[in-house]
């Protein structure tokens, strides 16, 4: 068997594990009980993972270059990224819902680079001369890194929102910034009680107090608490313990797997500065990749932000990490698709 033929067989590997982990995934979601499956979920990310670095060295000694010239190419490095950080996450977190969302987007990217693409881009061919370049490994390989780690923690903040059905809640995890210092303390009350509350605990709780309810293992949703209402009725519908809980590994997973993949995307796009000076003569020349790698930069920055310095949490900054998610598919994908640019070679059009 040729490197040629190695490759063909991987790539379609790859597809079919990731597609029998992804059910193996939204099984174990639906039917907590079942035994094995978070085993058998985890080992197939494992297996797919592996199939996918031994396919792009397959294709890195077949070429003789390092494998992110074109489409094909960085899509499966971009769904080994997204493997390996679900991995990582899911180790440190210990939560299963990881691969829920993980493994549907990983699985959708090896079926459009196996499925999709032409035969004829998915053969290597030589470097065009602007890739000819240590650069290439550099800044490539890094800007597809934080891609991957950007996305992942966009999907979980998709999935906290999924969770906490968008309802305004107030965390009591650890991924809180110095802005975002909260009290702990709440007391108990029974759902749709008439209850006071203090200003100073509304301060202290960023204007959101936290009930819980005694009857029936349900907990209240949280309500907006100022000093100019002095009694409030807790209103909407529970979120169960079970709930609250997920919610807060989701946000905080999100929360960390967005601060690694940040310091990836500055120093890919410092990286890809001093490239762009070496082969075109300028640092930056507003190449639409370039700007929409800015723009992606600013999101995330001001994601980051408005938890480390502002406080946020819960919904908004979920929001603003889901919005997040489709700019760096935009930055990515979307730029090429036009063919316009300096960075439009080995893609569609």
């Amino acid at each position: 068997m040729n490197l040629v033929e190695l490759q063909s067989l991987l790539d379609n590997a790859s597809f079919a594990v990731l597609f029998i982990t992804m059910l193996v995934y939204w099984f174990g979601a639906a039917f907590g009980n079942v035994p094995y499956l978070p085993i058998l979920g985890t080992a197939g990310m494992a297996i797919a993972n592996l199939c996918i670095a031994t396919l792009l060295g397959a294709r890195w000694l077949e070429a003789g270059y390092f494998p992110l010239s074109n489409l094909y190419e960085s899509l499966f490095f971009l769904a080994w990224g997204i493997t390996t950080i679900h991995l990582i996450a899911e180790n440190n977190s210990r939560s299963r819902l990881v691969g829920v969302v993980t493994a549907p987007v990983a699985m959708g990217i090896t079926a459009f680079a196996t499925l999709t693409l032409p035969v004829e881009m998915q053969v290597a061919e030589p470097l065009v001369p602007a890739l000819k370049s240590n650069w290439l490994m550099m800044h490539v390989s890094v800007m597809m890194l934080s891609y991957a780690a950007l996305m992942v923690g966009s999907l979980l903040a998709i999935a906290f929102l999924v969770v906490t059905r968008g309802q305004d809640i107030q965390l009591q995890g650890s991924s809180v910034g110095t802005g975002g210092y909260r009290s702990n303390g709440f007391r108990l009350q029974k759902a749709g009680e008439l209850v006071s509350q203090s200003s100073t605990v509304a301060v202290e709780n960023n204007g959101l107090a936290r009930y819980e309810t005694n009857t029936n293992g349900k907990t209240a949703v949280l309500d907006l608490v100022t000093a100019s209402e002095p009694q409030t009725v807790i209103s909407g519908e529970p979120l169960s313990p079970q709930r609250l809980s997920l919610a807060e590994t989701l946000d905080n997973i999100s929360y960390r797997v967005i601060g690694l993949g940040f310091p990836l995307l500055t120093i890919g796009i410092i990286a890809g500065a001093v490239w762009a000076n070496e082969a075109w003569g300028s640092y930056w020349s507003w190449d639409p990749k370039e700007t929409w790698a800015l723009i992606t930069w600013l999101v995330f920055a001001a994601y980051l932000h408005a938890r480390i310095t502002r406080g946020w949490q819960g919904r908004r900054p979920a929001i603003l990490a889901a919005s997040g998610f489709v700019v760096v598919w935009v930055c990515y994908l979307g730029v090429n698709l036009l063919g316009k640019g300096l960075h439009s070679y080995g893609w569609f059009f």
